[in-house]
């Protein structure tokens, strides 16, 4: 929609006169200035309440943050993640790393710790410094509700590997995101076991309150149905989308009076849980039970033997991620990359 200009007599009355300051927000909320300040700028030192009201009222006035006009660049793009752990982890970190070196700025990696006690209030480091843009990769979804987000002034893009969730439990579909096809990966990983002749599949997924976990798991129950056969609950373990997670799922599965013959892991790091259990027990993969993986990471190939496995291109999308940030000429809310199967030697026709 185009806007006419104000012609030059009253440009300036009329813009100080309809300007919406955070003064009258806080007079609108009933609150002080620098309460008001905080709210925008994701600060944790104001009650749910008092947040609640100082968001209707700039919902209600209007109020508008000035808009920066070819803000100027300082070279920098910060790429926010929950752990470096993982074969996971590194991998997106390497495309993040890659991107920016190619498009000549440095990479500030935050690590926010979200799996201990108290994680690192990133989002106010964030705020206190001049950034290009922002990448996050997080899996505390308290850590990515969309009103938060929303204070970052610089472009900001969500690896969204655990969704983004707004604070009345929903996906928003306003925050920009990268990911991959997830129920597609579930599906492709339950047909193949299912193409080899097994019927009784196991599933260990990530948290259950996590959008890929889910969307693999729904994955994993299509393909079933398609195929006739039955979803037996029993044959559901939830995990984390760690190794010991993975173990856990694994030896609750085995100890079933009718174990299955094949597992979806659910994450590569959850297999090599599954490879543990098995080799204390004194089984074998493929002989004992299939196992299919999900990532593809450097890892399955230095198993043994090497994994079966969905490869999702975390390098490219955190690449980007970091090309969205950096040149947001027209950048989509939703990217989704293909999943595909990877076979190797982790998987074979049932032995019993």
């Amino acid at each position: 929609m185009a806007i006419e200009p104000l012609a030059p007599s009253t440009r300036k009355r009329a813009t100080s006169k309809n300007r919406v300051t955070i003064a009258m927000v806080a007079r609108e909320a009933g609150v002080s200035v620098p309460t008001v300040s905080k709210v925008l700028n994701g600060r944790d030192a104001v009650g749910p309440e008092t947040r609640r009201r100082v968001q209707d009222a700039l919902s209600s006035t209007g109020y508008q943050r000035r808009a920066r006009s070819e803000p100027r660049k300082v070279g920098l793009v910060d790429f926010v993640i929950t752990e470096l752990d993982t074969a996971w982890a590194c991998e997106l970190l390497r495309g993040a790393e890659q991107e920016a070196y190619r498009l000549g700025t440095r990479l500030v990696l935050t690590v926010t710790h979200d799996r201990q006690a108290n994680p690192r209030e990133w989002l106010s480091t964030l705020a206190s410094r001049p950034t290009d843009g922002v990448v996050l990769v997080a899996s505390s979804t308290r850590h990515v509700a969309a009103t938060r987000l929303r204070t970052i002034e610089a472009p900001f893009v969500v690896i969204d590997q655990f969704g983004v969730i707004d604070q009345f439990g929903g996906y928003d579909h306003d925050i920009p995101t990268i990911g991959a096809t997830n129920w597609a990966g579930g599906f492709a990983a339950t047909e193949h076991l299912i193409g080899l002749g097994h019927r009784r599949i196991g599933v260990i997924t990530g948290p259950d309150d996590v959008r890929c976990s889910l969307e693999r798991l729904d994955g994993y129950r299509a393909a079933l149905r398609r195929a006739g056969l039955p979803v037996d609950e029993r044959l559901v373990r939830q995990g984390d989308f760690y190794a010991e997670g993975g173990r856990r799922g694994a030896a609750a599965l085995l100890d079933l009076p009718e174990p299955p013959t094949a597992v979806f892991a659910g994450s590569d790091q959850q297999a090599t849980g599954v490879y543990e259990e098995m080799r204390v027990r004194g089984l074998r993969v493929p002989d004992d039970l299939s196992v299919v993986g999900f990532d593809d990471t450097e890892v399955c190939e230095w198993m043994f033997p090497r994994l079966t496995t969905i490869r999702q291109p975390l390098a490219q999308m955190a690449v980007l991620a970091v090309r969205n940030v950096l040149e947001p000429a027209h950048p989509a809310l939703r990217l989704e990359l293909s999943t595909s199967l990877v076979v190797r030697e982790s998987t074979s026709r049932p032995r019993r």
